[in-house]
Order: structure tokens, then sequence, then C-alpha cells
């Protein structure tokens, strides 16, 4: 039976029981599909502040390192908004980023056929469905670019710089290409070219990379134009790739057009097959121990770990078509309808695996 090696941070808030439902459903399909899980818990977040400190302990970055990949609940929470920064929850996962080389985010923004009514976006644009996966370069551009304040003429400024390599730009490139080939072979590059240098060698290069995947069909949008686009016509796009800043802003958009934040996935993986998977959502600690938390982007992270690391394709598949038939019966309470049955976090779980 094939083993696949996870470590496991369940993190704050509803993290550890959304990561429970994952998890139970993981086990569910490596049952039906022949691989077994091995689960290694580790602590990262609030979680670990309360436990030994920090939020990134030494002992869980070299447990991730030595793993087939990392999946991730939600950290953060006001109980730690007293820490100073490099001390917060979110320094932990700003922290495993760097400490994997966590370079590719992979964003899918998908409608599920009973959730359609839930978008803002008329049927008449969205049509029968909606699938566009952003891939955003996570470890460049101006979010890690110099930066610094001072004064001039009396007056303070502050500044920030947006900078990339040929190779920056390139590793993430070939994540887009490569991702398109797996699917509907067609890219969009975003940018902001007309005006911004970094923006015109990011052009540059991804055309010299195109010429690696002739069957991939090449376009480039301004960022202003892709997200006027992405409400416009969605379903023009199938991946986009695009800067860590302007990916930052259009995955968010991308996102509420899907119509419900709770059901949305990410992945951000290194070079290989190595990823960490997380839902996007936050820690939700209002409503942690409650019950009431929405399992099913959690359990499409799963869905994601098996498809992009692990190479369980079919069990990926499987999940998400299991996903899809539980939400024509059964809804949590954010993405709840008059007509059907509203049930709890653990309910939910059970829904995705009898329809697995």
């Amino acid at each position: 039976m094939r083993e696949h090696k996870i470590v496991v941070l369940k993190g704050d808030g509803i993290g550890p029981e959304i990561v429970e439902e994952a998890l139970r459903v993981l086990d569910a399909a490596g049952e039906k599909f022949g691989f077994q899980m091995r689960y290694d818990d580790r602590l990262m977040g609030g979680a670990a502040i309360d436990a030994v400190g920090v939020p990134l302990p030494e002992e869980t970055v070299t447990a991730c390192k030595a793993a087939d990949c990392v999946f991730l609940g939600a950290v953060g929470g006001p109980k730690w908004d007293t820490q100073p920064g490099p001390n917060r929850p979110e320094a932990g996962l700003l922290g495993i980023r760097g400490a994997l080389g966590l370079y590719a985010n992979l964003r899918p923004a998908k409608i599920f056929a009973p959730l359609k009514s839930a978008s803002p976006i008329k049927d008449s644009i969205i049509g029968d469905s909606m699938d566009v996966l952003i891939v955003r370069e996570l470890t460049g551009g101006i979010y890690f670019g110099e930066r610094g304040t001072g004064e001039e003429n009396g007056e303070s400024y502050a500044y920030d710089t947006e900078k990339y390599t040929v190779s920056e730009i390139r590793r993430i490139a070939k994540v887009a290409f490569e991702m398109a080939m797996k699917r509907n072979k067609k890219l969009t590059s975003v940018d902001k070219a007309n005006v911004l240098d970094s923006s015109r060698l990011w052009r540059k290069t991804v055309i010299e990379m195109s010429k690696d995947y002739p069957e991939v069909e090449l376009s480039h949008m301004y960022v202003d134009n892709c997200a006027m686009q992405l409400v416009r016509n969605p379903k023009q796009f199938d991946v986009i790739v695009t800067s860590n800043i302007f990916g930052d802003i259009l995955s968010d958009e991308a996102s509420m057009i899907s119509g419900s934040i709770g059901m949305l996935a990410s992945a951000s993986l290194s070079d290989g097959s190595f990823g960490l998977y997380e839902p996007i959502h936050g820690s939700a600690p209002d409503i942690a121990g409650q019950g009431v938390a929405n399992p099913l982007a959690t359990i499409l992270s799963a869905a994601m770990m098996l498809k992009y690391s692990l190479d369980e394709p079919e069990a990926a598949a499987a999940i998400e078509s299991a996903v899809n038939a539980a939400l024509e019966t059964v809804r949590t309470p954010d993405i709840y309808e008059e007509g059907l049955k509203k049930v709890s976090t653990r309910e939910m779980g059970d829904a995705v695996i009898a329809n697995l």
C-alpha cells in the first residue's frame, strides 16, 4: 500500500475542527484508492505561542522538511494581538513559506454547480460554470523588496520596492505553463508593463519561456484590465500567472466571484512536488468550537494535495465530486439555502465521506 507522510498544522480557532474533517476524508479516500496517510501533528501560530512562546518552533520546520507535504488549518486571532509583529501567529505562516521555499501559490476559483446562485455575478455571465486557476509568485516582489522611511524637505516619506530577477520570474512562469498544459492550454500573464520596468522584465521573460511550451496559448493583460475582465467575463480565463502583489489582489477578487470564501482551497509549492495546503479563509475564532464551521475549503485543499504533491489524481477527483454531490442536499450555516438541510461541521464531513 502506498504511504504518504504529512505534517499537520491544525493551528488556531476553527483550524483543529476543519482539519479533523479533512483528515477523515483523506483516510476514507485512502481506503478506497489504496494508500495510507501518516500524520505528524506539529505546532504553529497562536497554539505554538501558547505552548512554547514562538509562532514557528524549529522542531516544526524540521518535521516539515522531512515530510511529503504540509497540511494547515488556520492561524491567528485576537488573543495574540498584543504580541509584537515578529511573534504574531501570522509571522509563523510567513516563516514557514520562507523556510520551505514555497514560491508558487495556486488559488483555484471554481463555482460548484449547486452554489452558482451564491455568486454575485449574473448567470448570463457565469454560464454553467467557472474554473480559473491563479498562479501567484509568493516570495518576491514588493512584499520582500527594499523598504524604508525618511524625511525630505521637512516631510516624512516611505517607500517599498518592486523587484524581480529573471530567475524568479522563470520559475513561477514554469509552474504556470505546466499547470496550463494539464488544463486547457491557455495562459494569461498579468502585469503593468505600460508603466513598470519590473513588469516589462516580467513580460519579456514570460514570452521567452513560452518558446518551451508551444502548445500553450499565451496572452498578456494589464492588471487593471484583468480586474475588470474577471467580473465582466471570467470564463475567458483558464490559468493566470502574476506577481506577488497583483496575485494577492486578483485571487481575492476571483474568490468572491465564486460565491463563498468557505469553499476556496489553496496550495503553496516549492521546487518539485513539495507543497503546503490550506483553505484561504481565516481562523474565525468567533465560531470556534461551535461545530458550525464550513470544512469544505479544507477538504478541497486536501484534494489539491492529493493531486499536486502525492500523485493520487483519482482520489483528488473523487473528493471534488463528493463535495459537489454533498452540496446538493446539505449545507453548513454560511452557505445555507432554504429547502436544504442545515448541518454541522462533522455532519458535512460525513456527507462528503458518504458520497465518496
